[in-house]
């Protein structure tokens, strides 16, 4: 760590240097103004402007990689907060069908993306996201929702055999992953420019890699869901061959677990120490509600007792998600005092 003499200009100014490298690097030069920040814990953040501008542009050289690789790329461009991503060929070559069949997948898949110039050797795709039409807490809160909703129409498909609902359940499942790249996007940008992290709903950039937990949490639960669904369109009928009592308990175990990662969430981003501490209360009431729905089931085929396994599995898993949330949000919700903390 560098250290640097704090100075007195004047009666009631004080002013340190600048470190040459930094401002040769940015572009600071006399007369140029700067950002400040102030921060927990006596943090003071300075900004050059062209931080701040977040006009990033980056180019894909699409040479030696196929589609999925391409793809792979703008996504992660993407994440990484850029604003125009172009994707060439290189050496006025033109683009593989391939290639440019990914720049539209990845296209769909991101949101806020879309193609505003294109040539037989190139593309170039931009992100009209902007970072204060959201807060993380909210986006949070949206994916956990769309995680319990595909786990509602999943089993009510099995309930009902349905198969519409099934397929409903996994349609939602591109959305989930579009709320989560955003996710990632503005957790990425708002690290790399603290002033984003205030309009994106946080004080500071703390919670930022509890947040990323969180959010891949919920992404794995919205794929258990996606799971289940997949079972209710293989299964025989279209249904789990249960008794109508049995299939009545496992409705049950997805609303508790249903509440358990809602609760969860909202002990994030709340800061609520009591509500993380009932997440795990009751994930102790139901963490042996698999063992008991398996214990009672009647003599069946090894097939249909693995699809019923892998459901209440599914469930249980997403349960154990909830919990580990609960405890990224103990982590935020004990960094600051309260009545059960006092810091000094």
């Amino acid at each position: 760590m560098e250290t640097r003499k704090v100075q007195r200009l004047g009666p009631s100014t004080l002013a340190m240097t600048l470190p040459a490298e930094w401002t040769s690097e940015y572009g600071v030069d006399k007369g140029d103004e700067v950002s400040l920040r102030l921060g927990g814990k006596g943090t003071l953040t300075v900004m050059p402007e062209s931080v701040q501008s977040e006009e990033s542009e980056a180019t894909i050289k699409t040479e030696g990689l196929d589609a999925d690789s391409v793809e792979r790329a703008i996504v992660a461009q993407y994440v990484l907060g850029r604003r125009i991503i172009h994707v060439e060929s290189g050496d006025d070559s033109t683009l593989e069908s391939e290639q440019i069949n990914a720049v539209y997948n990845a296209e769909t898949q991101l949101m806020g993306l879309g193609v505003i110039e294109e040539t037989p050797s190139s593309i170039a795709i931009r992100c009209s996201v902007d970072p204060e039409d959201f807060t993380l807490d909210n986006l949070l809160e949206r994916l956990e929702s769309t995680g319990s909703t595909m786990r509602n129409e999943a089993v009510k498909a099995l309930a009902h055999s349905n198969p519409d609902l099934a397929q409903r359940a996994l349609n939602r499942e591109r959305q989930a992953n579009k709320i989560f790249v955003l996710l990632l996007r503005l957790i990425f940008t708002s690290y790399q420019n603290p002033n984003l992290a205030q309009a994106v709903g946080l004080t500071d950039g703390f919670p930022l890699i509890g947040y990323r937990s969180i959010a891949k949490n919920l992404e794995l639960t919205a794929d258990n869901a996606e799971d289940i669904a997949d079972i209710a369109l293989e299964a025989e009928g279209h249904a789990l061959n249960i008794e109508q009592e049995t299939m009545r308990r496992v409705r049950e175990f997805t609303d508790e677990v249903n509440d358990l990662t809602e609760l969860a969430v909202k002990s994030a981003v709340e800061r609520d120490y009591d509500i993380a501490i009932e997440v795990r209360e009751r994930y102790g009431d139901i963490n042996t509600r698999e063992q008991e729905i398996l214990a009672d089931l009647p003599e069946m085929e090894n097939e249909q007792l693995l699809q019923i396994r892998e459901v209440l599995v599914s469930l249980n898993h997403t349960a154990e998600y909830a919990v580990r949330n609960a405890e990224i949000a103990t982590n935020l919700a004990l960094n600051k005092e309260s009545d059960h903390i006092s810091i000094s």
